[in-house]
C-alpha cells in the first residue's frame, strides 16, 4: 500500500485494506504477559495507596482515584482486547483472563462479548437497533416520533444523562442481571451471576480487610470515574460529527468500518492509559489486530492519521450530538433541527417502527 495514497472516501478499497492488514493480527504471548503486568501491578499498587492516603486525609486519596480509574480503564481495554481473541494467542487463555479481569471491571465477559459483537456487527446501521452501542436516530426519524417518544430520546441523548447516570446504570445495574435475553440461552445467566458471585466474594474479602465503609469511600469513586471514561470513549468512538451512518439498503460494512469510526488523537500517556483504543477506525476495520500492533498499522499507513481524526478539544463539542442529518451527511444537535412536527414520509415512519421492532426482538433474544 502506498503510504501517500490520498485518503478520499472514493479511492480507498477498504475490502484490500482490511486484507492488508490482517498481517497485523498476530498476538504475542509475551508481550500480552508483559501488558498485563504493568497494568494489573500499578492498579493494585495504586489502590492500596489511595486506600492508606485516606487515613491521612481524604482528599490526598481522592487525588489518586484519577490514576487509579485509568489503570482500571486500561484493564478494560485489555478485557475488551480478549473478547475479540485478539490478546493471546490462545483462546482459552483470552477467556479466561476477559472473565478474571470481567470481575474487576464489574462487566461479565461473555455477556459483554455477545453485546459487543452485535456493535461490531451492525454499527452504523440506522436500522439495526442492537445492544452494546449507543442508540442514534436520523432528523427524520426523531421526526417522525410521538412527543413522549421524542422527549424520551432528548433525555437518553443528554450529556448528563449519557456521562453521569449512564455509567452508573450500566456497571451497576444492566451488567448485574441480563434482563431482555431470555432467548440468547443460558450464556448470559451463567455469565452476569457468576462474575456477580466473584465479585461479592472479592467484596467480602476486600470489606474485610479494609472495612466495609472504608471500601466504599475508596472503591466507588475509582469505578465510577473509570466507567465514566470508558462510556466518554465508547461515545467519541462513533458519534463525531463526520462519522457515518446509513439505512440498511446503502449500508456497507467495511466503508462504515473504517469511517464511521474516530481516530481519537490523544496524547501519548493517555493513549497508553487507553490502550490505544483511540484507533478505532482501525480496530473496527480488523478487530483482531492487538491493542499493541496498533501503532505499527499507522507508522506503515501513515495516511490513516488523517482520516476520521478528531482531537481532544473537538470532541468536546460532540456531546452535544444527537441526531444523523442525512442531507448533510453529518451528526447535529438537536438545536439544528426545527421545532415542531414536520412531514415526513411513509418510508421514515416504517423505518422508525422496524428500527423499534427490531431493538425488541434483539433485546428478547
Amino acid at each position: 500500500m502506498n503510504p501517500k495514497l490520498p485518503h478520499s472516501k472514493t479511492l480507498v478499497d477498504t475490502r484490500a485494506l482490511q486484507h492488508e492488514l490482517a498481517a497485523y493480527r498476530a498476538p504475542s504471548l509475551s508481550r500480552g504477559l508483559f501488558e498485563l503486568m504493568i497494568t494489573v501491578i500499578p492498579f493494585g499498587l495504586l489502590w492500596f495507596l489511595t486506600w492508606a492516603s485516606v487515613s491521612a486525609g481524604y482528599w490526598i486519596g481522592l487525588l489518586l482515584v484519577v490514576p487509579t480509574a485509568g489503570f482500571l480503564v486500561r484493564l478494560f481495554m485489555i478485557q475488551h482486547d480478549c473478547g475479540h481473541g485478539a490478546f493471546f494467542p490462545s483462546r482459552r487463555v483470552n477467556d479466561w483472563v476477559g472473565r478474571i479481569i470481567g470481575v474487576l471491571t464489574l462487566t461479565p465477559y461473555d455477556f459483554w462479548r455477545y453485546t459487543h459483537a452485535l456493535h461490531h456487527k451492525h454499527s452504523g446501521n440506522l436500522e439495526r437497533a442492537h445492544a452494546g452501542s449507543i442508540d442514534t436516530l436520523s432528523v427524520r426519524g426523531y421526526q417522525a416520533l410521538s412527543r413522549a417518544q421524542r422527549l424520551r430520546y432528548r433525555l437518553y441523548r443528554h450529556p448528563l444523562v449519557l456521562f453521569g447516570l449512564g455509567p452508573i446504570y450500566l456497571f451497576m445495574f444492566y451488567n448485574r442481571v441480563p434482563v431482555g435475553f431470555m432467548r440468547a440461552g443460558w450464556m448470559p445467566w451463567v455469565s452476569t451471576m457468576g462474575t456477580n458471585a466473584a465479585i461479592v466474594i472479592l467484596v467480602a474479602a476486600m470489606t474485610s480487610l479494609v472495612g466495609a465503609g472504608t471500601f466504599l469511600i475508596v472503591h466507588l469513586p475509582i469505578a465510577i470515574l473509570a466507567g465514566t471514561i470508558g462510556v466518554w470513549l465508547f461515545y467519541i468512538q462513533h458519534q463525531f460529527e463526520h462519522t457515518r451512518w446509513a439505512h440498511d439498503d446503502e449500508w456497507a460494512f467495511h466503508e462504515t468500518a473504517l469511517y464511521g469510526s474516530s481516530y481519537y488523537d490523544l496524547p501519548a500517556p493517555l493513549r497508553w492509559i487507553t490502550a490505544n483504543i483511540g484507533l478505532h477506525h482501525v480496530h473496527h476495520l480488523v478487530s483482531r489486530i492487538p491493542f499493541y500492533r496498533l501503532p505499527e498499522v499507522l507508522e506503515d499507513y501513515p495516511w490513516l492519521r488523517e482520516i476520521s481524526r478528531i482531537t481532544p478539544r473537538q470532541s468536546l463539542r460532540y456531546a452535544r450530538l444527537a441526531l444523523w442529518d442525512e442531507e448533510r451527511q453529518r451528526l447535529v444537535p438537536f438545536v439544528r433541527v426545527a421545532p415542531g412536527f414536520e412531514p415526513v414520509t411513509g418510508s421514515d415512519v416504517v423505518s422508525v417502527r422496524r428500527r423499534t421492532d427490531e431493538r425488541g426482538v434483539n433485546q428478547a433474544s
